[in-house]
C-alpha cells in the first residue's frame, strides 16, 4: 500500500464527503484520516490522507473524485502517516522546553512541515548583506533565494512564487511558498510546499497565529 495526501473542493452539503469515500473506495482508496482545511460559502476544502493498493495509480483517484458532481481535486502527493491535525500546541510546547534560540528554531523548523502540511521549513533574516538562513528542515533546499523583496515584512502571506528572486529549482518543482514575520519584520519563517497547492487563506492565519506565540517564546 501507499499513502497520498488529496487535497479536494468539495460542496458543502449532507453526504457529500460520504459520496467521496465511495467513489474513492470503488478504485480501492481507503481513507486514513480527514482534516478540514477551509469552509466557505456553499463549499469546503478537505485534505484526505488515502490508501492505495500496490500498483494502483494516482490518477484513478482524480478520476474516482471529479467522477462526482462539484468535486474539484487540487493537488494529490505522496504522504507518510496520517495527518497531524491543530497540533500546533504540542509543537509550541518543544519549541519552549528547548534550550537557547538557536535549539528553539531548529525544533520549530523541524517539525513545523508535518503540522503545516509542507515539504519544508526555514528562517531567514534580512541583514545588511541580504538575506540569510539562519536554520532549516531537513528537506529543505540547498539552494536559497539571493534576494527577499517581501521583507521587511509584516503579517502572514502566501508569497508569488512566480517572481524572479524564486530560484528556478524551486520553481521548476512547481513550489508554492508562504511567510510570516518572527518577531520582527526583518526576521521570518518561510513554508515551501513543492508540487503545491497553494496556500488557503485558513493556512497562511494559522501560520501567523503560529509565529506571532513562538516570538513570544523567543524574547
Amino acid at each position: 500500500m501507499r499513502s497520498y495526501l488529496l487535497r479536494v473542493e468539495l460542496e458543502d452539503r449532507p453526504g457529500s464527503l460520504g459520496s467521496l469515500a465511495v467513489a474513492l473506495g470503488s478504485v480501492g482508496a481507503d481513507i486514513l484520516s480527514l482534516d478540514v482545511v477551509e469552509r466557505g460559502p456553499g463549499y469546503a476544502i478537505d485534505d484526505l490522507v488515502v490508501d492505495l493498493p500496490t500498483g494502483a495509480m494516482p490518477d484513478t483517484v482524480i478520476t474516482a473524485a471529479e467522477g462526482l458532481i462539484g468535486v474539484r481535486v487540487e493537488s494529490i502527493r505522496p504522504h507518510t502517516g496520517r495527518l497531524e491535525a491543530h497540533r500546533e500546541l504540542e509543537l509550541i510546547d518543544h519549541v519552549a522546553a528547548a534550550g537557547d534560540r538557536a535549539d528553539k528554531l531548529q525544533v520549530l523548523v523541524d517539525e513545523a512541515p508535518r503540522i503545516l502540511r509542507v515539504g519544508w521549513c526555514t528562517v531567514v533574516e534580512f541583514t545588511d548583506h541580504g538575506p540569510q538562513r539562519i536554520v532549516g528542515s531537513p528537506g529543505a533546499p540547498e539552494t536559497q533565494a539571493p534576494s527577499t523583496p517581501w521583507m521587511p515584512i509584516s503579517q502572514a502571506t502566501a508569497l508569488d512564487a512566480s517572481e524572479e528572486w524564486v530560484p528556478q529549482l524551486w520553481r521548476d518543482m512547481d513550489t508554492t511558498l508562504a511567510a510570516a514575520p518572527l518577531g520582527g519584520p526583518h526576521t521570518a519563517i518561510v513554508l515551501g510546499r513543492p508540487g503545491g497547492p497553494n496556500f488557503r487563506p485558513s493556512e497562511v492565519a494559522r501560520l501567523g497565529y503560529l509565529a506571532g506565540i513562538v516570538a513570544s517564546l523567543l524574547r
